[in-house]
């Protein structure tokens, strides 16, 4: 064929379609004859053969659809790939048809195993000996120096130095924060989220101990950490600023430790800010430590009165500490009398320790203690011995010539590199008390003798939190932490892995020993003996120590100590009891009580995706911010929305930048912020109120009335749990309340559990109520009453601090007529119209405010609560300092921008904590239709409560306007119609 063609495609032979080739040949053939034709034919198919061997170059014209100038992906990868057509206009140039493999990382992790001062199987070692380990908190206020307590810890254990040093080429002044591991961490320069780290730690004489310890956020939106935190400790290291003292989460750690009975040690921390900052006289700094450490002893006594002297704090106890984190110094009287006892091997180190604090003076010429100064220069030991040569040392280091300095502390054994001296001041200061103080071997001793071990500690947390019984082989083996024993472990929090794809879940190994590949049983917050559904069985698939930036994989953790979990994440929530396949004798396996925290979660907004497709990828991300944040909860609205609630607005901040970035990776739309409501009464209904059921066979009569606020105080304290067995519940309201709850006849229920306390109770009915009909009927009727109190009928909030008294039970004697479905919207019907006739209030949340500033930021905090509806409690100077501490209350829903709205006021002066108070009744009736609104403006002091339930109801898509004849009985509602009542 290609004869036919000149070599620029133009034709120059005789063209032939495939119909014409059958009759061009027979015309051929005709003028071929004999042998000839035979030889023409082979000729012909030897021609063809050729064409199709031949893959030299064509000079065919070739389509240019057709044309072919690479080759294919069919052709390169073969026929096996799947070929993908991509549009041109479908995607932009700048993003590729296959999108690379991106690893995202949203926490700040080694890289390897960063170098340690002591043997990491000496670490694994001791974790077999519970007597030489110590597992506590490091708990306080913002900025009191907690995190950077824990640094001088990692610097004194981890070769880290050239982290240390890389951070400060770019900004020299920067901590190394080396447990603020997460991305807003870092931007925002305060913790978060708690941080485990075990350290060995040496005392004073040389021992080594195992210390798990876990850096809590001092920010009060975060003290939910702090609880989930405390829980799988035996004590807490309560961090307080000796110059700003006891602040308001200072006040909730301490509250909280005294009430779940955990041992307590201070550390009075920035020691160098009384020298540096406020240039105190040593006698005057004295006076000042002295009023922080009485300002918490006043705390511990308010909280518990009578126990105080028990729980007291004092440096001669040898239970404070003093310290100064960015200097990386700290120590106890016992440790700074050691200093003296290695000088002068004649100084008997209890003896003079007891001496150096408290009204117990040195003369100078006699050389003796006495209670009063006897000698004109006679001075309080702790000035003499303790404070003055650290103003000293300060003095010399900064003000004295490199040459005059390397003499002064050459008499001090303390010996620098030429270098050295030519640094600047903060960093020449900090080598210098690095050499003098030494490591912080008091810390060790104090927290050795005052925070119990695991062993001692187990018996405090079976006691307190477990729901068993204590005398199962099981509680024994938690008690003495037997490593051999069935595997128990409680886990209170979860951790997110470095891609925030998955979760590691983190508690204490109580009995047995965490092994890898290991099968337990996940028993959840809701499990009980009744009702196993909130069980699952997993496999631990890896155990690590938890390290904050690393994690060092084991094959087993022994009793007493903390533990990091992979694999068993998918089934808890918040927390969760681990318990082995099989216990000894087949006994029961039981849960340890959920986290008690300090507050609730009030601060409300709802989300929803931008692109609507993208809501099963936004519901994913709710449930992983559910896990990651111990005290966020989400729910769907009766409206739809989806809602997350928070404790305050830097809380929520953090939880929606997680749920945009870590979790979701999606935009989102968020409402503006609002707040949660309860509903309560504050009279006994006027009349009986009755429901009949829809098949108009059942009646049931009910009245409501206040709850009597000792038992509201009782269940909000802790002194009952609600949830414990009846049995016990039921004796404590008999011995304080005179509350027969036991009785055969009674009905009743405690709830809604995260709003309550609420109560159900029937000890009112007529003795002719059949019992057993009335026994067949109690938990339909206790569902009704729980729907009713957890969506209250003013704006469907939770119902508080109501007591709701059957009066009267009519059943059908035939069970058809009796179902849940009949009895169930009826009881809930019966609660709404009792409650609606006993004067329904509405409750709002109530923060309380603190603010540290200088004098002129008081009168802004007045004028700017003013606006927000809050007022002033009390204000006064911080003792020692040139600061005003101002204390007031301000409701929730005003609280939105206020902390921004101050920081003007006060050109950014005033520092401001916001922590959840109390509930308090909103002003006005909600129920009065006389009141009238008018659009855009404020509503009056006593038109509160309606404005509220209006917006509200409005917001959540239900009816304008609550009616009561809704929930009433046609005939009840007429009768009262004609009475005069409604």
């Amino acid at each position: 064929m290609d004869d036919l063609y000149d070599e620029f495609g133009n034709f120059i032979g005789e063209a032939e379609s495939d119909d014409d080739a059958s009759s061009t040949g027979q015309a051929a053939d005709a003028y071929v004859l004999g042998d000839d034709a035979e030889e023409s034919e082979a000729g012909a198919n030897d021609q063809q053969l050729m064409e199709i061997d031949d893959d030299g170059p064509s000079n065919a014209v070739i389509l240019h659809e057709d044309k072919q100038y690479y080759p294919s992906a069919s052709d390169v990868y073969g026929p096996d790939v799947e070929v993908l057509v991509q549009e041109e206009d479908t995607q932009l140039l700048t993003q590729p048809i296959i999108d690379p493999v991106i690893q995202k990382k949203f926490t700040i992790q080694e890289a390897d195993l960063p170098p340690v001062r002591f043997s990491r199987d000496f670490l694994a070692d001791l974790m077999n000996f519970p007597e030489q380990i110590r597992n506590v908190a490091i708990a306080g206020h913002l900025h009191h120096g907690k995190t950077a307590f824990m640094d001088m810890l990692v610097l004194e254990t981890h070769d880290v130095q050239d982290q240390l040093e890389k951070k400060r080429g770019k900004k020299r002044d920067e901590q190394l924060r080396y447990t603020d591991v997460h991305v807003l961490e870092r931007e925002r320069g305060l913790s978060i989220k708690a941080a485990p780290m075990s350290l060995v730690l040496q005392s004073t004489k040389g021992k080594s101990h195992l210390f798990n310890m876990i850096d809590t956020p001092g920010h009060v939106n975060f003290v939910d950490e702090v609880a989930a935190s405390v829980r799988l400790a035996d004590g807490v290291v309560l961090v307080v600023d000796v110059v700003e003292g006891v602040q308001i989460n200072t006040e909730q750690v301490i509250k909280h430790a005294v009430l779940e009975g955990l041992p307590m040690v201070l550390v009075v921390n920035k020691m160098d800010r009384l020298i540096l900052e406020l240039k105190l006289p040593p006698g005057d700094a004295y006076f000042k430590i002295k009023h922080v450490i009485e300002e918490v002893n006043k705390v511990i006594e308010d909280t518990l009165p009578g126990q105080g002297e028990k729980r007291r704090l004092s440096p001669e106890k040898g239970n404070v500490a003093f310290a100064c984190s960015s200097m990386r110094w700290c120590f106890t009287l016992q440790s700074f009398a050691k200093m003296y006892a290695d000088s002068y091997p004649g100084v008997n180190v209890e003896d003079f320790a007891i001496r150096l604090w408290g009204d117990i003076f040195f003369n100078p010429r006699s050389r003796k203690f006495t209670r009063r100064p006897k000698e004109d220069g006679a001075k309080r030991t702790f000035v003499n011995f303790v404070l003055e040569p650290i103003y000293k040392l300060y003095s010399h280091t900064l003000s004295e010539s490199p040459k005059d300095l390397k003499a002064t502390l050459a008499k001090l054994n303390i010996h620098l590199k030429p270098s050295q001296y030519k640094t600047d001041a903060k960093e020449l200061l900090r080598l210098v008390c690095e050499q003098f103080f030494g490591p912080a071997n008091g810390f060790v001793d104090m927290i050795v003798k005052h925070i119990p071990s695991p062993a001692e500690g187990a018996k405090r947390m079976l006691e307190r939190y477990y729901t068993g019984p204590l005398e199962s082989k099981t509680a024994a083996s938690m008690g003495s932490c037997n490593q051999d024993g069935p595997l128990v472990i409680h886990v209170t929090k979860l951790f997110n892995s470095s891609d925030a794809k998955t979760f590691n879940a983190f508690g204490r190994v109580l009995s047995g020993t965490a092994k890898p590949v290991q099968s337990v049983r996940v028993l959840g917050e809701g499990y009980t003996l009744e009702d196993e559904e909130d069980m699952v069985v997993a496999t631990v698939t890896d155990t690590w120590i938890a390290e904050s930036r690393y994690n060092i994989p084991t094959d087993g953790i022994p009793a007493g100590n903390w533990v990091l979990l992979g694999g068993v994440d998918n089934s808890i929530v918040k927390s969760a009891t681990l318990v082995a396949q099989k216990l000894p004798d087949e006994e029961d396996a039981y849960i340890f009580r959920p986290v008690k925290h300090l507050f609730e979660s009030v601060f409300k907004v709802a989300v929803e995706p931008i692109n609507p497709s993208e809501l099963p990828k936004m519901l994913d991300g709710l449930r992983k911010i559910n896990k990651s944040y111990p005290l966020v909860t989400t729910k769907v609205e009766e409206s739809g929305e989806h809602v997350v609630l928070g404790t305050g607005e830097l809380y929520m901040d953090c939880v929606l930048h997680d749920l945009r970035r870590l979790y979701a990776d999606m935009e989102l739309k968020v409402s503006d912020p609002v707040t949660r409501f309860c509903e309560t009464v504050v009279e006994t209904s006027a009349i009986k109120c009755y429901a009949l059921t829809p098949n108009k066979k059942n009646k049931l009569t009910m009245v409501a009335e206040p709850l009597d606020p000792g038992i509201a105080e009782d269940i909000e304290s802790g002194a009952v749990n609600i949830k414990d067995p009846v049995r016990k519940v039921g004796k404590f309201f008999e011995d304080n309340y005179g509350y027969d709850l036991l009785a055969s006849r009674n009905i009743w229920a405690f709830g809604p559990d995260d709003m309550g306390p609420n109560i159900l109770q029937n000890d009112t009915l007529p003795s002719d109520v059949d019992q057993k009909l009335l026994r067949a009927v109690r938990d339909t009727i206790r569902q009704g009453f729980s729907w009713a109190t957890r969506e209250g009928p003013l704006c469907e909030e939770p119902i508080r601090n109501a007591k709701f008294r059957v009066m009267d039970v009519n059943l059908a004697p035939e069970a058809i007529f009796r179902g849940g479905g009949q009895i169930i919207p009826t009881a809930r019907r019966a609660c709404y119209s009792s409650f609606l006739m006993a004067s329904p209030r509405l409750m709002e949340p109530v923060y309380s405010c603190s603010m540290i500033g200088p004098a002129d930021a008081v009168a802004s905090l007045y004028t700017v609560l003013a606006r927000r509806r809050g007022h002033v409690l009390q204000d006064g100077p911080i003792a020692g300092t040139p600061l005003y501490s101002v204390k007031g209350l301000l409701p929730v829903i005003d609280s939105f921008g206020f902390e921004t709205d101050l920081r003007i006021h006060t050109q950014g002066q005033a520092t401001l904590s916001l922590v959840f108070d109390r509930w308090s009744i909103v002003p006005g009736d909600p129920l009065d239709r006389d009141i009238k609104l008018r659009p855009l403006e404020p509503a009056s002091a006593q038109a509160t409560a309606r404005d509220f339930v209006l917006k509200t109801r409005r917001r959540k898509g239900l009816a304008e306007d609550v009616t009561i004849s809704k929930f009433l009985e046609p005939e009840l509602f007429r009768s009262l119609k004609e009475t005069g009542i409604l």
